[in-house]
Formats: C-alpha cells, structure tokens, sequence
C-alpha cells in the first residue's frame, strides 16, 4: 500500500508563497515506478481540480493553466517526498490541497493523501 501525507499549509496573505509537501510511504515489494504524482486543489463546496502533475523520476511535469507560472512541483526521490511550491497566491479563502498517486491516469486515482489547508487572506 502507499501512503501519502501532506504539509505545509498555513494561513498566507495574498501575494504570499507557501511549499507543500507530500512524503509518500510504500509497503514492502511495491515500487514509486508506475506511479505519477500529483497535487489536486479543492475549494469549499467544489471538486477536487487537479493543478500540477509530475512523472515518479520527476523528469515531466504538467500544469493547468490558472496556476502556470506561479506553482512549480517538484520530487526528491531521496526522501520519496514531493513539493509544491505555490507562489502569488490569490485571496479567495481557504483551499485544501491534496497529494495523490495514479497508475493510470487522474480519473482515477489510486492513493490520496489526507490534504493540507491553504487560507489565503486579503
């Protein structure tokens, strides 16, 4: 089984920047290989969007556009820990942003982590 565990997340002012982590944990016999990583963003009472992806070598990574240019991901394959550095962050309240790891594809994520709460206040 893989266990994520995220943090880092904080009340910030707008304009602020923040870096989330993720430690990822495996059972014995299992293997980061198949996996891709990726960081969703939820906010109240909306669904989960998924806002930056990065390949397990770390070698390719994705972003949607709203946040192109002010977040980057990032791995340590050392430490099984991957980041997300959130930059420019804009004030529309209190996000929890969520680790996760697909085999697949993002529709159908295998592992999440338990999230870490993101307030950004004007």
């Amino acid at each position: 089984q893989v266990q994520l565990v995220e943090s880092g997340g904080s009340l910030v002012q707008a304009g602020g920047s923040l870096r989330l982590s993720c430690a990822a944990s495996l059972a014995s016999g299992h293997t980061f290989n198949s996996y891709r990583m990726g960081w969703f963003r939820q906010a109240p009472e909306k669904e989960r969007v998924l806002v930056a992806t990065i390949s397990w070598r770390g070698t390719i990574t994705h972003y949607t556009d709203s946040v192109k240019g002010r977040f980057t991901v990032s791995g340590d394959n050392a430490k099984n820990t991957v980041y997300l550095q959130v930059n420019s962050l804009k004030s529309h309240g209190t996000d929890v942003y969520y680790c996760a790891a697909a085999s697949i594809d993002w529709s159908l994520v295998d592992h999440w982590g338990q999230g870490t709460q993101v307030t950004v206040s004007s």
